[in-house]
């Protein structure tokens, strides 16, 4: 069973992702919280696998509030979606790099959330339709120069090379049609990866990718 904490200061967003959460033979709400500072407690309470986590809350920002969950190591089991109600919202860039594994518009189709939520659990990260490239292209303007040494030094060849797709947006299954391998074999290559580098989603994975200088800006062909 995946429990999900749902944290948003409108009553009404909650209670309208509850009942569809509810309804899933998987899935149930361990909690709730109105804002930033009832959300970290509650994390530290119920420890969901999942918090969906709005962006814009009282008292302490769902962006102060991610930080604070991914810097935490007992909590590194529970992975963040940050919610708005825009699809390119200034904190989004931030919100990745501060560990988030998603980001979801509030108005997302009904399937599109549940997959989310089921995603994240197995390590995925999950974007909005439309925004890993845009996402991707911000984090590339931004990027700084890659620190001296070899952070990749544990990864095989084919491995930086599964990772440098990953940096350029690409899902499993377009990698395993670029490598030409089959999409579990991409999958298991990308979780590998992961593994070595301690990143804890697909999201993190990409903002070392760049961070490390695999990726640079204008690959994004």
């Amino acid at each position: 069973m995946i429990r999900v904490l749902l944290a948003d200061d409108q009553s009404l967003v909650r209670a309208g992702f509850r009942a569809l959460l509810d309804a899933q033979p998987d899935i149930e709400v361990a909690g709730e919280a109105a804002d930033g500072e009832q959300a970290l407690r509650k994390v530290r309470e119920l420890r969901p696998d999942v918090v969906l986590m709005d962006i814009r809350m009282p008292l302490l920002d769902g962006l102060a509030a991610t930080r604070r969950i991914t810097d935490d190591d007992a909590l590194t089991g529970v992975k963040v979606v940050m919610l708005t109600t825009f699809e390119l919202d200034e904190y989004v860039f931030e919100a990745i790099r501060s560990g988030a594994s998603g980001f979801l518009v509030k108005d997302t189709e009904p399937d599109e959330l549940l997959r989310a939520v089921r995603a994240v659990v197995e390590g995925d990260a999950l974007l909005s339709p439309g925004v890993t490239r845009r996402l991707i292209a911000e984090f590339a303007a931004r990027s700084k120069e890659p620190a001296a040494g070899d952070a990749l030094a544990e990864l095989t060849e084919r491995e930086r090379e599964v990772m440098a797709l990953v940096g350029i947006g690409l899902s499993n299954e377009e990698i395993a049609r670029r490598l030409v391998v089959s999409p579990l074999t991409a999958k298991t290559h990308v979780s590998r990866t992961m593994v070595k580098l301690g990143a804890r989603d697909r999201a993190q994975l990409v903002v070392l990718a760049y961070e490390s200088g695999l990726v640079r800006p204008g690959w994004l062909g």
